[in-house]
């Protein structure tokens, strides 16, 4: 493997606490749109591409139907988003990771689905911590769309191949081989080592501290971390 040049984080449940309930949002989305379309088509997604899914199917008979339920349930995503990140907290090691980082001369990132001003409302100082942050209102596609990563290694100056993404789900995993990058999974968010294994990511630590840990001992990055 070459030299890590750069390392892009995921967010919620990589350097933060994921205090949000998915599982309850899915089932307010699912409520609000059987006002809207009922019975609901069956599509098994995450909540952003749900809803998505469901706005193009109103849509296609009233375009101003589809567009009123896409804004109300982003409005429902957002303010659970600001709620649970009311309750959050940064993990213990994050910002030594990212300061340690800083100075050894790896360049870092953070890339988010979450809403800009859930994750501010957490971490006031947020683009301060790295050389870039993207919430998802700063792309078009969020990740697992390679375009998420991308757009960050372009602002922070460094190819997807010398790079490394850093998630606690399959889907940053699946995000940094699409893009072309090195992947590793920490269980610090809703899946465990072996759910992350699942997804074979280059590797897998049960948290960032342990992974930047392997990370030196492997030579990847300087031993000053």
């Amino acid at each position: 493997m070459k030299k890590i040049e750069a390392i892009v984080f995921d967010f919620d449940g990589t350097l933060a606490e994921l205090t949000i309930d998915f599982d309850e949002m899915k089932k307010r989305l699912k409520a609000l749109g059987s006002a809207f379309l009922d019975p609901l088509p069956e599509k098994d997604a995450p909540a952003l591409e749900w809803v998505d899914f469901i706005a193009d199917c109103l849509a296609e008979d009233d375009p101003e139907l589809g567009k009123e339920f896409h804004t109300r349930c982003r409005f429902l995503i957002i303010s659970m988003e600001v709620e649970a990140a009311r309750n959050g907290r940064l993990f213990p090691f994050t910002f030594d990771i990212l300061s340690a980082l800083r100075d050894s001369g790896i360049k870092t990132g953070i890339i988010t689905r979450n809403t800009a001003s859930a994750v501010r409302e957490l971490v006031p100082e947020i683009n301060n911590l790295s050389g870039c942050f993207l919430s998802r209102e700063d792309v078009q596609n969020v990740k697992p769309h390679p375009e998420h990563l991308f757009k960050a290694l372009e602002v922070i100056g460094v190819a997807p191949e010398n790079s490394l993404m850093v998630g606690d789900h399959t889907m940053d995993i699946e995000t940094g081989k699409r893009a072309g990058a090195m992947t590793a999974g920490v269980a610090t968010g809703r899946m465990s080592l072996e759910g992350l294994k699942q997804a074979d990511p280059d590797f897998v630590a049960a948290d960032c501290a342990e992974l930047m840990q392997l990370l030196e001992n492997k030579g990847l990055v300087t031993n000053n971390l």
